[in-house]
């Protein structure tokens, strides 16, 4: 069973930074997608972030941004750790939410692809 393990929450003022790490742990044959979602109090959750393999052995990332984050968050992925990061610059009092991570991986060869979600850590910007 695959499990992730996030890190990085926190209470920070607006126009500072702060950096989410998510960390996969268990029976993976290899990794399809790792994405990043927010839930901000009383709306649906939204995906922020997503960095995709393209199946290539050298694995060629593509990577995906919400609108609202773009040119200030920064998705990347430590392959050999299985571990993805979420690098939050500038932040608003707007970006204030629950952060949870999720993981697209195959568990073993011909198995079917299965999804996994990190527990989610706390992210409030005060203005």
């Amino acid at each position: 069973q695959v499990q992730l393990q996030e890190l990085g929450g926190g209470l920070v003022q607006a126009g500072d930074s702060l950096t989410l790490s998510c960390a996969a742990s268990g029976r993976i044959f290899s990794i399809k997608a790792m994405n990043w979602y927010r839930q901000a109090a009383g709306k649906q959750r939204e995906l922020v972030a997503a960095i995709r393999s393209d199946g290539s052995v050298n694995y060629a990332a593509s990577l995906t941004y919400a609108d609202s984050v773009k040119g200030r968050f920064t998705t990347s992925r430590d392959i050999a750790k299985d571990t993805v990061y979420l690098q939050m610059n500038s932040l608003k009092p707007e970006d204030t939410a629950i952060y949870y991570c999720n993981v697209d991986y195959v568990p073993d060869l011909y198995k079917r692809p299965e999804t996994v979600w990190g527990q989610g850590t706390q992210v409030t910007v005060s203005s």
